[in-house]
Formats: structure tokens, sequence, C-alpha cells
């Protein structure tokens, strides 16, 4: 309800405004009955006004003395009566306003207004951020850097207290209330055009799909980024239409998968997500024995890697029941106990192991893990899964090979594919390219710009691209090179590459396009290049003179007309 909070005050003000009206309306009657006496001895009564003036500053304590004439003995009995029951009265009202203003469902629903002005000014597109924790904060950190507001809805007080304090600029609406609440969706602007997308990151799955559901129904446009981490559950996601299904652990297996065959996608991914620079350099995983420790969601991903990979691999569970529930082809590759127990390192062979997995869901027993390991086996590759997320790693002070961190691989597949969703696209396309295709791309995109070249999207439509879309509708031909060119001098290329073109009439997606590709209206395109070769690209795309200088090399000028 819009005006709950008035609501709330006319109900729990109603009896205390009965009694200060009841004890004004009695003495003033009193005053108006009673008679007194004028300068000269004259009988009057009091008028309703005087009498209303004088118990008005009577009540309050004020005290300006007698008026109009000074009272007779009758007046001043029934005043001291007066006095007393008016300001009882006033302590009845002011103690049931104090009271009001400390009362939780009162100051809830004035937060929640607040909440509900803060989202109805917001005028930029902006992301419902359920949960606040340490990877919403990352996430809405990168939304801000990328001119993205936030709304967050959170069901713990303190943590909603802990991002207040944050004092993120532009600020974060805030609203305490459970995530699955429709009414609280509804309060966020899950239903206002500029909403762009609601992320849940929640542990419980379950949850994770009844807020998808919920918010379908909402608003069937709105784009959901949400968690899963079983088959069953991202299968249910993709059925009600969720467009981001994001499974940390599904992603780590992924991230080893290429590594074994690809490391140099690998390379690519992570300089997407602005990790590390085209200049590292990774090195293939062994293909030799690997020992897996903890067969939870991750390992079974892993399981399935090394599996279609064709490497040896067992695996270690410390939890009986878990052990349970394994199929019989898991049940060959596993023995059941403590992953940092030496005897248990030595009979799965850690001897002859080329690599170790430590990934079970305790960095503590993780460390311990790989820290045996080392001992029993000095070459061989440790690999660790990061639970926890801070400002100090000891994990980077542990001389382990590769780290997962499935946090920050939340933050990142988040990111890019709410704010850079043809990024997250070609990611998704590459990783189905081999070794070859990889370093190949790689030394094209140091070669031509730089070892950490910006990306960027440029979409052919009105706002990214006015001018040569009203050249398209003229049926004009023009191709993708246009936007290499410099504007400063069109015989010269800029340093940019195009990553991937997705074609609005077929739904084609092209990867690496060539530059004598046609143009097409709502083409979404995405480009790898410098700042100034992004600046010339986007200013060509919009501006009519610009244009025409690289088509047709007449100098620029504010009087020139085509």
């Amino acid at each position: 309800m819009e005006n709950s909070s008035l609501w709330i005050i006319l109900h729990r003000m109603r009896m205390p405004f009965i009694v200060i009206l009841m004890a004004y309306t009695i003495s003033i009657i009193g005053l108006v009955s009673i008679e007194g006496l004028d300068e000269n001895g004259n009988i009057y009564h009091m008028g309703i006004f005087d009498a209303f003036y004088f118990i008005t500053y009577t009540a309050t304590t004020i005290g300006f003395g007698e008026t109009p004439y000074t009272f007779t003995y009758p007046q001043r009995l029934w005043v001291s009566f007066s006095i007393y029951l008016t300001v009882l009265s006033w302590f009845y009202g002011i103690g049931s306003l104090v009271s009001l203003l400390q009362d939780k469902l009162f100051l809830n629903e004035i937060a929640k207004a607040h909440f509900r002005r803060q989202v109805k000014n917001i005028r930029l597109k902006f992301i419902i951020i359920l949960g606040y924790n340490h990877i919403t904060s990352e996430i809405i950190k990168k939304a801000i850097d990328s001119d993205i507001r936030t709304v967050v809805i959170e069901r713990d007080q303190k943590r909603a207290n802990e991002l207040i304090l944050e004092s993120f600029t532009p600020s974060v609406p805030v609203l305490v209330s459970d995530a699955h609440n429709s009414v609280a969706l509804e309060s966020a602007g899950i239903k206002k055009t500029n909403c762009k997308a609601l992320v849940s990151l929640f542990e419980d799955d379950a949850l994770n799909l009844r807020i998808s559901l919920t918010s379908k129904i909402l608003n069937k446009n709105v784009k959901l980024a949400v968690k899963s981490t079983t088959p069953n559950h991202m299968e249910n996601l993709r059925d009600i239409g969720v467009e981001v299904i994001e499974n940390p652990f599904l992603i780590i297996a992924s991230q080893i998968d290429m590594a074994l065959k690809a490391p140099s996608l690998m390379r690519l991914e992570k300089w997407l997500y602005k990790l590390e620079t085209l200049q590292k350099h990774y090195h293939p995983f062994p293909k030799g024995k690997y020992i897996v420790c903890g067969f939870g969601r991750m390992g079974r991903n892993i399981f399935d890697v090394l599996k279609r990979n064709g490497i040896d691999s067992s695996f270690i569970e410390p939890d009986e029941l878990r052990a349970d529930s394994l199929t019989f082809d898991e049940v060959n590759h596993t023995i059941v106990g403590n992953a940092d127990d030496k005897e248990t390192l030595l009979e799965v062979g850690i001897k002859n192991a080329t690599t170790i997995i430590a990934g079970t869901d305790n960095d503590t027993v993780n460390l311990s893990i790989l820290a045996t390991a080392k001992k029993l086996n000095p070459n061989i590759m440790t690999i660790a899964r990061e639970n926890e997320m801070q400002d100090f790693s000891i994990f980077s002070n542990a001389n382990i090979d590769h780290i997962f961190m499935p946090s920050k691989l939340l933050i990142n597949k988040t990111t890019n594919a709410l704010i850079n969703p043809l990024s997250d696209r070609f990611i998704r396309l590459f990783t189905k390219q081999n070794e070859q295709w990889g370093q190949k791309l790689s030394r094209r995109l140091i070669e031509e710009i730089n070892i950490d070249p910006i990306v960027f999207e440029l979409n052919i439509d009105e706002n990214d691209a006015s001018e040569i879309v009203e050249k398209l509708e003229n049926d004009e031909k023009l191709p993708l090179e246009i936007l290499r060119k410099s504007r400063r001098n069109r015989f010269l290329n800029n340093n940019i590459v195009p990553l991937l073109a997705i074609k609005a009439d077929t739904g084609e997606e092209i990867l690496l396009p060539p530059w004598d590709m046609k143009l097409g209206i709502e083409d979404k395109l995405l480009f790898a290049s410098d700042v100034n070769a992004k600046e010339d690209a986007q200013y060509i795309a919009q501006n009519i003179h610009e244009l025409n200088y690289i088509l047709t090399g007449k100098e620029k000028t504010i009087w020139s007309k085509e």
C-alpha cells in the first residue's frame, strides 16, 4: 500500500487526538459558560475564540495571563481543572507519538516509502540485486563503473546497514525484505521499462528457481542472471526462460577442460574478464593421473571433464553418505577417507600422479591437502578451490599452481553477461575452438593493438549508430571496414579487431567477421581496440560529417550538405 505509513499514523494517533480534542472542548465549553466580570463590574461571557486562545497557551504551559479580563474565582477554579485536564491529554498524545516513532512497523513503512521514491526517481537503466554480500558488492561496483544503477533487496537488516555504510556513489537503494516476495520485487521496480535485469545468486537452488518464476510472471521481458549448481535446476531454469544460468563448478570444469586442450583460450577468457593480459602464458595441464579431493558438485563436473579427455583419475570423498549416492562408474574411481591423510594419498597413488585438485568447501582442508601432497610428490601440479573471498588470501602465498575461486567466477560471469552481453556470448563461442585458433587470435590482438586491448560493443541502431542506420535505410551498402578507418586520415587504419558480429536478419553469429562484411540495421558488433580506435568508431557511426569524410574523402564541415 502506497500510504501505509499514513494509515499507521492515523490508526495509532486517533485515540490521542480524540482525547486532546475532548479535553479542549470540555475546557472551552466551561470557560464560555461561566460568568465573568469586566473592568466595570459588568457580567460577561467569554467568546469561543477567546476561550480557545486562553486554553491553547494554558495547555501548553506558556501562560500569558488572564484574558480579556481578570478572572473570577469560579473561572479560576475551572481553569485549574482545565490545566490538569489538557496537560495530561498532551502528555498522553506526546507519549503515543514517541511510541509511534519507535515502532518497528512504522519505521519499516517509512523506509519502504523512501525506497519506493528512490526507485521511482531512477531514470537510467538499472538492475535488481537480491542479497548483499561480498559477491554482490563487487557486482554493484562494476555496474556503477559502467553507468548502470543498482537496487538491492536484502532480508538481513545488518547486511543492509553494511551496504548503506559503503556509501556507494550514486546511492544504492536497499529494501529489507524477503527476495521472493512479489510485493518487494514490484517495489524494487521490476516492472519499470528501465529495469534491465535481476540477479539471484543464492546458495539455495530452490529459492533461485522460485524467484525466477515470480520475476518472469511480474515481467517476462526482464533478463535474469541466476545461480544453479545442479543439472535438474539448470534444466528447470531453462524451461522458464532464464537467460543467464551460472554454475561456478561447471565454469571451473570448463576452464580445466580448456587448460587441457587449449590453454590459449583460457588466456583469452581471463583477458576478457580483466584478470590477466594477453602476455600471460599458460602451459597445458599435464595428461597423467589426476587426484581430486572432494566428490561434491565441483567434483562431479571435473569427473566428467577428465573422463571426456581420457585422463585417469582417482577421487577422495570424506563423506560416506555422499559416497553412497555416487553412480557405479563414479564409485570405481572413488575411495572414502580424509584427503589430507598421508596414508589415504599414498593409497590413491600420489607418488605417480601428475596433478592434485583440492576441491572441498573448506579452505583450511584444501591447504592441508596440498601441503601433504607436495611433501609426498614435490613435482606434482597443485590446483586449489578457494572458497572465502578476502582482501588478503593465504592461497596466493602458498605456491599453488592454479587457484579457482567460485565467488570471483560468479562476479566475472554475472557482470560480463549483464554489462557486456556480446563479450559473454563471444566467450561461449570461442570455447569450442582449438588451441591453434586461440594462439592465432592472441597474436593478432597483440600485434595489431597491444597486450591488453579494451573491448566495446556497437549496435547498428538509432542509439549507437544513427548515421549508419540512415545510410542503410537509403539502400546504401556499407562494409564493416568503415569503422576501422582513422578520422584524421581515411587512408590509415586504426588499431582495432572485430571479434563478433550477430546479423539481425539471419541471427547468424560470426566469429572474427571479415572487414568486407556488409552492415545491416540492428546488427550487433563486438570489437577489441585501443582508446583512440574506439572513439573514432563511435564518432563515425554517429556523426554525419565524420562518416561522409570516411566514405567520400570530403573534408568535414558543419556547412556541407549531402
